[in-house]
């Protein structure tokens, strides 16, 4: 999955330079989350990674359980005019223990914009980058009060994830992933936090613009049917200027269901759509915040072990 480091300077942009070439290097960024989940299966038998919608379980996998995933998050709704970007990524996540897990992954980015304030008319597709994705469980739910998994993920793209043109972006995510079965074999709650930080600069123009987030969501999904997962999740983000939170730009929450089906031969498919219902942009009074954040963001996950 593309880093939300990476996408984060392109938001700074947008926020340091409106009205003075912002159009150049405006972003938003999606983030982490916190869920609940239930299943019919004892605890250790509930594979919680991918429940959860944008948020995300602490399970890994067992050595030899190797999984490819495909990602895709549609990002829809600015300011005026028509927004629309699709990012997605396929990864190979990789347990090198029942502890430690490594998933490189490799992007791609579609953007389709028109008449967005401060921004250029787009209607391009690229290769955007690569990420190499680290976790480590500390704590496994079936033995402990609740699982604890820590994440990093650094990366470099080459687009620019507010505006669609080419960049050069370097960023990493942090992340503390919390979950616990509250009903057994129905009901699993989880809480994700983290931290996010990048840069970005447009090729040929500009100065390298740097901007930081923190991000906390929550979930709910309860297993409706053998093998099906209905939930929902919220979101918390917050932008910042610089790498270290160094001014606060705007923030924005999310609400929306998620659904999880697991089908034949080992495969799933996830799906989560959610809607921006509160936030605002620093020194605006306006209800939501449409500058460095979209209105609509959809997530669809399809993945197999092997």
């Amino acid at each position: 999955m593309r880093g939300r480091g990476l996408l984060r300077a392109a938001l700074m942009s947008g926020a340091l330079l409106e009205g003075a070439e912002a159009s150049e290097w405006p972003g938003a960024t999606p983030f982490r989350n916190v869920a609940i989940a239930g299943g019919e299966a004892p605890p250790q038998a509930i594979d919680t990674e991918h429940i959860f919608g944008f948020t995300e379980g602490t399970d890994i996998g067992a050595p030899g359980e190797t999984e490819f995933e495909s990602e895709t998050t549609g990002r829809f709704g600015r300011r005026g005019g028509r927004f629309q970007a699709i990012d997605s990524a396929l990864t190979l996540k990789v347990p090198v223990s029942s502890q430690f897990r490594l998933a490189p992954a490799v992007s791609f980015s579609r953007y389709a914009l028109r008449n967005v304030p401060e921004l250029r008319d787009v209607n391009t597709g690229h290769v955007d980058g690569a990420s190499l994705e680290a976790r480590l469980r500390l704590l496994d739910r079936a033995s402990a009060p609740f699982g604890l998994t820590l994440n990093v993920a650094p990366g470099f793209g080459g687009v620019d994830g507010a505006s669609g043109r080419r960049a050069r972006s370097y960023g990493a995510d942090f992340g503390v992933f919390l979950d616990r079965e509250i009903v057994p074999g129905k009901l699993v709650a989880a809480l994700n936090l983290s931290y996010d930080m990048g840069s970005t600069r447009l090729r040929a123009i500009g100065p390298t613009v740097r901007g930081s987030g923190t991000d906390v969501s929550a979930a709910l999904a309860y297993r409706a049917l053998p093998g099906i997962f209905i939930g929902a999740e919220t979101r918390y983000l917050r932008a910042y200027e610089g790498l270290g939170l160094d001014r606060f730009v705007g923030q924005a929450v999310y609400v929306g269901p998620t659904f999880y089906a697991s089908l034949p031969a080992g495969v799933w498919v996830s799906v989560a759509w959610s809607a921006q219902v509160a936030g605002g942009a620093a020194g605006t009074g306006e209800r939501l915040d449409l500058t460095s954040f979209d209105r609509h963001q959809v997530r669809l996950r399809i993945g197999g072990h092997f």
